[in-house]
């Protein structure tokens, strides 16, 4: 139990600091994707659509997952507050509260890994939606 006491919140935040790095990387290179791409050099649908998608799969897994880890380190907060109380010594409010607001704070980190790249998402899915809809005209007429 002393592992997790010492460790939970660098191991937490390690990890989703990691995946906020994750998220911004390849969130900055389908930006720079999406402003170079020239439809005219696809010649299927296909391959655009592979080349458009590229990433997307794991931007999900980022903004759908990090909340989860928040909470996973909350829970293990909870836990190691509630197992220091059982080991006696008396009831510290202070101790209590510092441990139960760095617990929340997982919570917290989640969220903010979480919403930023899901709207990033959302906004990448529309422009593909746009980009192969253009593709799509271009080759249907």
């Amino acid at each position: 139990m002393d592992f997790l006491r010492l460790y939970l919140d660098c191991i937490i935040f390690s990890i989703l600091g990691f995946m906020g790095f994750v998220a911004i990387w390849l969130s900055v290179e389908r930006i720079i994707f999406f402003s170079k791409i020239k439809l005219e050099d696809f010649k299927c649908f296909h391959d655009l659509e592979e080349a458009l998608t590229k990433h997307m799969t794991t931007l999900y897994i980022i903004y759908s997952n990090a909340p989860y880890i928040g909470l996973l380190g909350t829970v293990g907060g909870i836990i190691v507050t509630f197992y220091g109380m059982s080991e006696g010594g008396g009831v510290d409010a202070k101790k209590i509260m510092g441990d139960l607001s760095l617990a929340l704070e997982a919570t917290g980190a989640g969220l903010l890994v979480a919403i930023p790249v899901l709207v990033v998402y959302n906004a990448l899915l529309r422009k593909i939606d746009v980009l192969l809809n253009r593709y799509r005209a271009k080759h249907e007429a």
